[in-house]
């Protein structure tokens, strides 16, 4: 059997115009009553980490190397393989990753709302910020988590009138409701009388909206948008659709990027994560910035 993402090449990229994984050294912790977090420093540090306490984890941070944030999907916690994937490629590339298990999810207390995970998100990136200095901080969501993304960073850009460095959605759709309503597993419900209230209103009752294509709207940070071909829980087109709507909208097309993985990787909805090309695909993009 093939392992993910192990044909290199072939990532393909649109603009607004048009190496291993290694070991990180990590470190538990909460950045806000109840929320867990997990610090993973570069690996170029992960020797100089062993043994090491919280406080010079937080230490830390204040390095030269940029920090994720990194805000994982709706199944399972942040200790699923494929992040701990994306924790050791994206430690390996020189960069801190901060994951967090939103409230209810995880070891994290509280129940999952929508904008309880905007307050858990900025609580991190307040005190992320609080020992980073002038480091470039990143919001990184995966699935669920790129609309919880792009809630955050228009909260922080509208009310407080600060640009998140940038932000990658890996994996998105325009909103929650238009994923529901595309989704493989609810096609064979789709012919069915009442599928449009019980399952997609029944989102908007709940207060569960995550309007990525609303936030692209009003966003003027980097943005970068991945999405593997052969994704079989979101559909390519959802994330193109977004991208289309960014690209309208923002003034400075340069700051608009849309990258898809052929199918031929066999990445899926999961495993971007598993292709090599991945850390050099996002420096260049920040560093274009």
């Amino acid at each position: 059997m093939r392992r993910r993402g192990e044909q290199g090449g072939g990532a393909r990229a649109r603009d607004g115009d048009g190496d291993g994984a290694g070991d990180s050294a990590r470190a538990e912790g909460k950045a806000d009553a109840g929320r867990r977090q997990r610090h993973t420093v570069p690996s170029s540090r992960a020797d100089e980490a062993q043994g090491k306490d919280q406080r010079w984890y937080e230490e830390a941070l204040a390095d030269a190397h940029p920090i994720i944030i990194y805000l994982h999907g709706n199944g399972g916690t942040r200790a699923a393989s494929h992040r701990v994937q994306f924790l050791k490629m994206m430690g390996a590339a020189g960069f801190h990753i901060l994951a967090l298990d939103y409230r209810g999810y995880g070891d994290s207390s509280g129940y999952p709302t929508e904008s309880g995970f905007t307050t858990d998100v900025l609580a991190l990136y307040d005190w992320a910020k609080a020992r980073s200095g002038n480091n470039s901080i990143l919001f990184w969501g995966h699935s669920l988590g790129t609309g919880i993304a792009t809630n955050a960073a228009r909260k922080l850009q509208e009310e407080r009138g600060v640009q998140v460095d940038a932000v990658v959605l890996e994996s998105s759709y325009p909103s929650i409701r238009e994923a529901a309503a595309h989704i493989p597993i609810s096609k064979i419900y789709r012919q069915f009388p009442g599928f449009e209230y019980f399952i997609l209103d029944s989102l908007a009752l709940g207060n569960m909206f995550f309007c990525s294509d609303e936030n692209v709207k009003v966003l003027t940070c980097p943005l970068l948008i991945l999405h593997a071909e052969d994704d079989a829980v979101l559909p390519l087109h959802l994330a193109h659709k977004l991208f289309e709507t960014a690209r309208s909208t923002y003034k400075d097309k340069t700051k608009v990027k849309f990258i898809t993985f052929p199918k031929k990787l066999g990445l899926g909805h999961d495993y971007i994560s598993f292709n090599p090309e991945l850390p050099a695909l996002v420096k260049d993009f920040l560093n274009s910035q």
